[in-house]
């Protein structure tokens, strides 16, 4: 069986959604041998405007290259949970960053919250690492890809000598959602 996933990240300029998107390519791609496709949404401002990275994930030839209705949706921010939401999939899965989206749209489909910036800045100490905590909350949560070559990706991606940072913001992402999917199983 065939397995399609359109995901999109979507926040602000300078929040790394960029490189989120590009780890979940290359991990998907280069490690796991699948086809994907990867593309960047930039409003005019360069920081602190709208911004979106999507990816596209299959396991055959992907015929068209534009995510339309994201299976998996991330939003930092209000503003990008307003704006894109309304494409999600009926039946999708969306996840926000509940530090800055204080009203979540309404959605049909699975939603989570997880504060993925006061994670980074407690589990952490820097607010710059949000972006490695929400890409390990998004795949424990999804499965989009294996933990493993998400885990080589992020090391081989992040800047030299900020490895165990990253290590650490990833793993803080890692148990977050790990903690919210037990407390979501009945007892």
């Amino acid at each position: 069986m065939s397995r399609t996933l359109e995901v999109s990240l979507g926040g602000s300029g300078g929040q790394g959604l960029v490189l989120m998107g590009l780890i979940l390519a290359e991990a998907a791609g280069i490690y796991e041998g699948r086809n994907v496709v990867s593309s960047q949404l930039y409003g005019p401002e360069s920081r602190g405007g709208a911004s979106r990275s999507d990816v596209i994930i299959s396991d055959e030839e992907i015929d068209y290259p534009e995510v339309e209705n994201p299976d998996i949706l991330f939003v930092f921010n209000q503003a990008a949970a307003s704006k894109y939401v309304a494409h999600l999939k009926p039946g999708g899965t969306v996840i926000y960053d509940s530090t800055y989206v204080t009203n979540p749209p309404a959605v049909e489909g699975t939603v989570f919250l997880l504060p993925i910036t006061q994670l980074a800045r407690e589990k952490v100490g820097m607010d710059i690492v949000a972006n490695i905590v929400a890409i390990g909350a998004i795949n424990t949560l999804t499965g989009i890809v294996s933990r493993e070559a998400l885990i080589k990706v992020v090391m081989d991606r992040v800047p030299k000598g900020t490895e165990e940072v990253n290590r650490k913001a990833l793993q803080a992402g890692f148990e977050a959602a790990e903690t919210l999917i037990s407390e979501a199983k009945p007892a």
